[in-house]
């Protein structure tokens, strides 16, 4: 199998044991894959490609199930808890099962308009988005109101065009990635939103969209709009010295 491997010496304040590391492990296509979340319940993905349903896939890419909410697009998904979380992009989430029965209305993200592109659920259970009209990364409470902000055109490099946001439960970093617009890279953060790394993602294809985690493997998915495909690797967190193994994370439950 080809294998592609690269590491990025790190943004950060103390020297890292590890840098973030990634190692191509395959990849398939698939059609407008525009925002991630890893199942383990299913051993699966959670797709949403900007239509009026998400998909559950396999790992390698077969269709599982379909479901559906009352917003007239599903742009962004995760899940939170035994449930998904959907997004429609401008600003509007929906509570629903992952057999597609609504839990509840759609309700808005405090703070007004905002091109919400990628949602993640932290150890907090606060709602992070990532936002790239204006360019931010947010942080809400469950019922969302909104807690923290970032304005992510003031890092070095700036991050203009932020797409999808994963959060490893091992480390709580966060994973974001930039698209074809921005830098087409890939940044990773503390938890409170400190830039520990940026990695361009130019050799693995281009206009990256979504980004999940599946810890229990060190692997991670990267969507790219860009051939519409999904590349899996096989992921090194940045890691401060002295720092002890991970403990592994939430890995298939139907195995």
């Amino acid at each position: 199998m080809f294998v592609r491997t690269t590491a990025l010496l790190i943004f950060a304040v103390s020297t890292p044991a590890t840098a973030l590391q990634l190692r191509e492990t395959g990849r398939y296509e698939l059609n407008q894959p525009a925002s991630l979340d890893y199942d383990p319940t299913f051993c699966g993905l959670w797709i949403a490609n900007e239509g009026p349903e998400a998909v559950l896939v396999t790992l390698q890419g077969d269709e599982l199930r379909r479901i559906s909410s009352d917003l007239f697009r599903i742009k962004a998904i995760a899940i939170e808890g035994d449930h998904l979380l959907v997004g429609d992009g401008l600003g509007s989430l929906q509570r629903v099962t992952k057999e597609g029965a609504t839990l509840g209305a759609p309700f808005e993200l405090e703070g007004g308009f905002a091109d919400t592109e990628g949602i993640a659920i932290n150890a907090k259970g606060q709602i992070v988005t990532v936002e790239d009209d204006p360019e931010r990364l947010s942080w809400f409470t469950s019922e969302g109101a909104l807690t923290a902000r970032l304005d992510t055109m003031e890092l070095s490099p700036p991050l203009s065009e932020a797409q999808g946001i994963a959060i490893d439960p091992r480390t709580g970093h966060m994973l974001i990635v930039d698209d074809w617009e921005g830098s087409n890279s890939l940044y990773e953060f503390t938890a409170d939103g400190q830039l520990l790394a940026q990695q361009s993602l130019l050799e693995f294809g281009t206009d990256p969209e979504g980004i999940a985690i599946r810890p229990g493997s060190n692997q991670l998915f990267v969507a790219f709009d860009g051939g519409a495909k999904i590349v899996t690797f096989d992921y090194t967190p940045t890691l401060p010295e002295e720092s002890p193994p991970l403990p592994p994370g939430a890995d298939c439950m139907i195995f």
